[in-house]
């Protein structure tokens, strides 16, 4: 349920209606925008009489939401979210590119690709440490070593970086990692998410390979019940029955969870089909649909690269994807 306050409700009314709701055994999540006070009610509502709350001088009107999502919801929070990183905005027309490779390999490689993404325009650094694989022979990720030089990295370049995490025991490492992806395997990992929550760190949360939107902000819901607020949610392609890509990218989920909810919206047109001559029409498409961002795979060989070579850039391709999508923006504000 929302309750909305009319203009000119003092602070003190509004926290004592808060402190009643309180005392009947509900939750209270006060949104303030720039016309309009919302108070979301969590919990059972059924005991709540609507006619009494509308009969109030400094109420303008009661609704029942009927979703189990709440606090993502935007009927909460009318005003889009902005997710500050280090000073890289995101939301509410704030756009970033995330870049960089599926897997951290080296200090070398890592460093020159970091680099050049910079240079053409990426805001944060991607980077694998941890990597989730469908064969165990495959290779997993340096881990402990992979965060150090991702750390490294940012270091030299400035650029916050962005790295997935696959175990609730490995949180401690992640300390100085400034966005924490949650992959697509692991978005219904609730004891992840819900550690995840205790924290502040923002949280980059991955689509799953066959779940409904409404999934994916049931689980935002978890880690922002936690208290952990800054979420941002990705589209990375869901498995359907076609076979000549790897997943098919729905782009329609990026205007429906914008209609859904006030948090960012990003698209990973790398993890949509695994092929990397479809990143760059990919990325163009998502960026007039409206993201808020992208997630790009780039690497400075690919063709040796230890982990999703066939899907990742190369530098040189990235720049020219960065600037046709900063073209297609620019063209969308006029």
């Amino acid at each position: 349920m929302i309750v909305v306050l009319k203009n000119g409700t003092t602070k003190e009314q509004r926290e004592s209606l808060c402190e009643w709701f309180q005392n009947m055994g509900l939750s209270t999540h006060v949104s303030e925008g720039m016309y309009h006070t919302i108070i979301g009610l969590i919990g059972d509502t059924s005991k709540v009489d609507i006619s009494l709350l509308e009969s109030l001088s400094i109420i303008e009107s009661v609704k029942r939401i009927t979703e189990p999502f709440k606090k993502a919801n935007r009927k909460f929070h009318e005003e889009s979210a902005i997710i500050d990183i280090s000073g890289r905005k995101i939301g509410a027309g704030h756009f970033q590119i995330i870049a960089g490779p599926c897997s951290v390999e080296s200090r070398e490689q890592l460093t020159t690709i970091a680099k050049s993404v910079k240079e053409a325009g990426a805001g944060l650094l991607r980077g694998g440490a941890f990597k989730p694989r469908t064969s165990p022979y495959d290779f997993q990720g340096l881990h402990a070593e992979g965060i150090k030089l991702l750390l490294e990295a940012k270091k030299q370049t400035g650029l916050p970086i962005v790295s997935e995490i696959m175990n609730i025991n490995d949180l401690d490492l992640f300390d100085e990692v400034d966005v924490v992806q949650v992959g697509a395997r692991n978005m219904q990992n609730f004891d992840l998410l819900k550690a995840l929550g205790r924290t502040q760190k923002p949280v980059l949360l991955k689509r799953g390979l066959a779940n409904t939107l409404k999934e994916l902000l049931m689980s935002a819901e978890y880690i922002m019940a936690g208290g952990n607020e800054n979420v941002i949610l990705c589209e990375r392609g869901i498995r359907t029955f076609e076979t000549y890509t790897r997943n098919t990218l729905d782009l329609s989920a990026v205007v429906a969870l914008h209609e859904l909810s006030h948090l960012p919206v990003i698209v990973d047109p790398s993890h949509a089909t695994g092929l990397s001559r479809f990143v760059e029409p990919l990325a163009v498409a998502a960026a007039a649909a409206g993201a808020d961002g992208l997630m790009i795979e780039v690497h400075n060989d690919p063709q040796r690269a230890l982990c999703d070579g066939p899907q990742s850039v190369t530098p040189e391709q990235f720049s020219r994807i960065a600037e046709r999508v900063r073209r297609v923006r620019e063209a969308l504000a006029e």
